[in-house]
């Protein structure tokens, strides 16, 4: 068995090798020999390799998915093209299983795909309605402890880390770790402020760092939100990252006054031009704030309309979107503690970043103790917590699911906002009455345009 493993391993790194020289040398002009060769990697994986044919057929028959695939191969920067490759296909997607499986398999302990780390909270700015609020350099993680969890993750499989805050350019040194973890792939959420010429060639040097710019709009809707002359500066630096060929895009919080300029054509077209390869859609979710802020929420019809909006720019224009809530049928519903995690700035682990409710602290832990822990595994038992994917959540769709698992587990809120999802009525009651509303609309949608399918065998892991 372990020479078959051997020769599997040696075949499979052949034909890495051989995209990643597709990717040096025209990769526009290869597209077909790529194509060809990642399906062979994936011949024995029914499920990869179906998706993988459907990615092949859009980009030979679709006109926006052929102009997407092309742009990101002629204007990225060589060596961003190939840690792409290399870091998230080849070492997150395919190389991560076998290490994976081997938890999986002997003690039912899930490794998740990604991990989402805030080694700092603190910010520049002050925006209405983050979870971030006021924190000084004594509450950061120390480096010596970043780096550990970052080399248990690599070890245990993960190989995508999304680092957040605050803002992650605070810590310069985090600058080295992305170029010490050369094999795993970094995608700091960021307001762009502090991105200058030399941190921008840093970035490109490391080639394994995919920014993703937070922005709410056009100026007026980012600088009220955000502070004035936010948006002229995170503008500047699309730029310093687009000329450089970096792969970038940006993430949006969707509240109820800028939801038809995140969504607009005018907005999108802008952002395709600036060089921004995809937006990430978040709701505004009431998870901070004394008192917390139920007005940004968007409406039951909004929430609808904006994976209606999503799907549609999805489809029709050269660029990616994701929806973390409407896109959840894909995932299989809910991926809370099964498929990404977060570790806060006191080194709480937490099953997603808006749930701060945790078990495991790392300080003196290790990473897999959390995995192990009770509170991932009955997670991960009951979900999807609901059979209509569009309503994932279980903290604003299903709402009595995190008050009775915490419960069960023994999980403790760890700020203010989840202290009130758990024993606040008055709180608990207007997240209740808000699934409500949304319910007709999910149900709509999960029946239309789903077919009342969602990603069964995801939702299974």
């Amino acid at each position: 068995m372990e020479i078959k493993n051997a020769l599997e391993k040696v075949a499979k790194n052949a034909i890495v090798n051989k995209v990643v020289d597709y990717l040096d040398k025209n990769p526009e002009q290869n597209v077909t020999k790529i194509f060809s060769a990642v399906k062979k990697f994936n011949k024995k994986d029914k499920i990869a390799l179906e998706q993988i044919k459907i990615v092949e057929d859009l980009y030979n028959n679709d006109k926006s998915k052929h102009q997407y695939i092309q742009d990101i191969l002629q204007n990225t920067d060589n060596k961003c093209l190939k840690k792409f490759f290399t870091n998230f296909f080849a070492n997150a997607v395919w190389y991560a299983g076998p290490k994976k499986d081997k938890y999986l398999k002997k003690e039912d302990t899930k490794i998740p795909f990604v991990m989402l780390i805030s080694p700092s909270m603190r910010c520049s700015l002050h925006c209405k309605g983050c979870y971030a609020s006021s924190y000084s350099k004594k509450d950061d993680i120390p480096k010596e402890e970043v780096d550990r969890i970052i080399r248990e993750a690599r070890d245990l499989g993960i190989y995508y880390i999304i680092v957040l805050g605050g803002e992650p350019f605070f810590n310069d040194y985090l600058l080295d770790l992305y170029e010490k973890y050369n094999d795993v792939m970094f995608t700091p959420f960021t307001s762009g402020l502090l991105i200058t010429e030399e941190i921008a060639d840093r970035i490109k040097k490391c080639g394994n760092v995919i920014p993703m710019l937070s922005i709410e709009g056009f100026e007026k809707d980012t600088d009220s939100r955000r502070g004035t002359g936010t948006y002229k500066k995170v503008l500047k630096a699309m730029d310093m990252l687009h000329e450089r060929g970096i792969l970038f895009g940006v993430s949006s919080a969707v509240t109820k006054t800028n939801i038809n300029t995140v969504l607009s054509d005018e907005f999108t077209d802008m952002l395709i031009e600036k060089g921004s390869k995809m937006s990430w859609y978040f709701l505004f979710m009431p998870v901070n704030g004394d008192p917390v802020d139920f007005d940004m929420m968007l409406t039951a019809e909004q929430r609808a309309y904006l994976g209606e909006r999503s799907r549609e720019i999805r489809d029709k224009k050269p660029y990616f979107t994701i929806d973390f809530f409407n896109d959840a049928p894909y995932v299989g519903g809910c991926i809370a503690g099964k498929n990404y995690f977060h570790v806060n700035s006191k080194e709480d682990v937490e099953p997603c970043i808006f749930s701060h409710f945790s078990t495991v602290n790392l300080k003196g832990k290790h990473l897999i103790d959390a995995f192990r822990d009770p509170f991932f595994k009955k997670l991960r038992s009951i979900q999807p917590y609901n059979k209509n994917m569009l309503r994932p959540c279980m903290m604003i769709d299903n709402t009595n699911v995190i008050i009775d698992v915490c419960k069960e587990v023994g999980a403790k809120p760890d700020d203010a906002g989840a202290e009130k999802m758990l024993n606040d009525k008055e709180f608990h009651d207007k997240l209740t009455k808000s699934a409500e509303e949304f319910k007709p609309y999910a149900d709509k949608a999960w029946k239309e345009v789903f077919n009342e399918k969602g990603n069964d065998d995801f939702a299974k892991g």
